[in-house]
């Protein structure tokens, strides 16, 4: 989702005229193309993890995949806010101590505002895990590592990958979630992706921006390590016969398994490595002449926090007025709203990008943290 906006391109060289700098912004040698499509496919996919009822996937049942985009689109989202993070702080290279000091107070801000966003968004309603509160906790877990190279952060992501699962199975295990006091903490720290583990995504997605993502051979890695990961995960799931039963039953079945959103050892390996392949496959496909087909997606990629608002926003209105109830799930379903949703944010990401340049809550995000934390803070000691 949705978390670090505007964090890639430059802006447009000053005298630049209206719609070209607004094509500048979107399409310019200075943008990485290939993460906006990959934001913009994560956007959709977890639109359709909304808006559908989709049968969770069995991989050895070909017409249950379309449950990949269960858990797989948000940590896509994820693993793409840690390239945004380190992009935003140097890309290949960590800016230097003074200049990481003010991207460090402006990521709080930027946190800050998201957490606040993400509650107003619980508060309408509507009946899905919102993922922002995650990304704010996420945000402020990423500064301390901001001064970090690749060859410390792609191998820390490894490692909080194939431990953290391990953790998670303990503390969810916890009666204190079954609490009153536990579903709102879980709530408002947007558990259902639980930064313990989840953080492994994000310093990946730092550890990536920080190798060189216009690099063919980090591309092509990414795109080949992402799918022997994914392959092996998913295999291992299905030879193991891991089921939910078996979750329930010992601690080493909550962490041997890659159902969606189990954030099991087997979810983090295969999910992540399918994260990986995406964003591979996005890049390089966006070396060729497809870049330009995909500019709808691309538009909505690059107003991700817009995007997924808006979609909460017009899904608690129109149940309100359709249903009366923004919570009830089912009803709302049944109006098939997956198609007009993906449509009007498709034209309206695109317009706007192309007419007005960023997106709202992008701007909004960016021009607060801006203002709050002004770059001057950068000479002071």
């Amino acid at each position: 989702m949705a978390a670090a906006p505007g964090l890639i391109a430059s802006p447009p060289a000053r005298g630049t005229s209206w719609f070209p700098s607004r094509w500048e912004r979107l399409s310019g040698e200075s943008r990485l193309t290939g993460v906006d499509l990959a934001r913009g496919l994560a956007i959709l996919g977890m639109f359709a993890a909304h808006l559908v009822a989709i049968d969770p996937i069995v991989w050895t049942d070909a017409s249950t995949w379309g449950g990949i985009v269960h858990g797989r689109s948000s940590i896509l989202f994820a693993t793409l806010a840690g390239v945004s993070i380190g992009l935003m702080s140097g890309g290949p290279a960590p800016r230097p101590w003074a200049a990481l000091r003010v991207v460090r107070l402006r990521l709080v801000v930027r946190a800050v505002i998201l957490w606040l966003l993400g509650v107003l968004l619980i508060a309408t309603g509507v009946p899905v895990y919102v993922i922002l509160p995650a990304y704010a906790v996420l945000f402020v877990l990423a500064i301390p590592l901001l001064s970090l190279s690749s060859r410390v952060l792609l191998p820390l992501a490894a490692a909080l990958a194939l431990a953290m699962p391990l953790v998670q199975a303990v503390v969810d295990a916890s009666a204190f979630w079954r609490t009153d006091p536990g579903g709102a903490l879980s709530l408002v720290l947007g558990w259902h992706y639980p930064f313990l583990t989840w953080i492994a995504f994000v310093v990946a997605g730092m550890g990536l921006a920080r190798a060189g993502l216009r690099r063919t051979t980090v591309q092509v890695g990414m795109l080949v390590t992402g799918l022997v990961l994914a392959v092996l995960a998913y295999t291992l799931d299905v030879v193991s016969g891991a089921d939910e039963a078996s979750e329930s039953a010992s601690w080493w079945g909550a962490v041997w398994t890659a159902r969606a959103h189990s954030t099991g050892l087997l979810e983090v390996v295969g999910s992540g490595g399918f994260a990986l392949a995406v964003l591979g496959a996005c890049l390089l496909v966006c070396r060729t002449v497809i870049v330009w087909v995909v500019l709808p997606l691309r538009a909505v990629g690059a107003m991700p926090l817009t995007a997924y608002t808006a979609q909460i926003v017009a899904w608690a209105l129109v149940a309100q007025a359709a249903l009366g109830d923004p919570s009830d799930l089912g009803g709302f379903r049944a109006l098939e709203p997956f198609a007009p949703f993906v449509a009007w944010t498709i034209v309206g990401c695109t317009a706007w990008a192309l007419m007005v340049g960023r997106g709202p809550l992008e701007w909004f995000v960016d021009m607060a943290a801006r203002r709050i934390v002004p770059r001057a803070r950068a000479t002071e000691d």
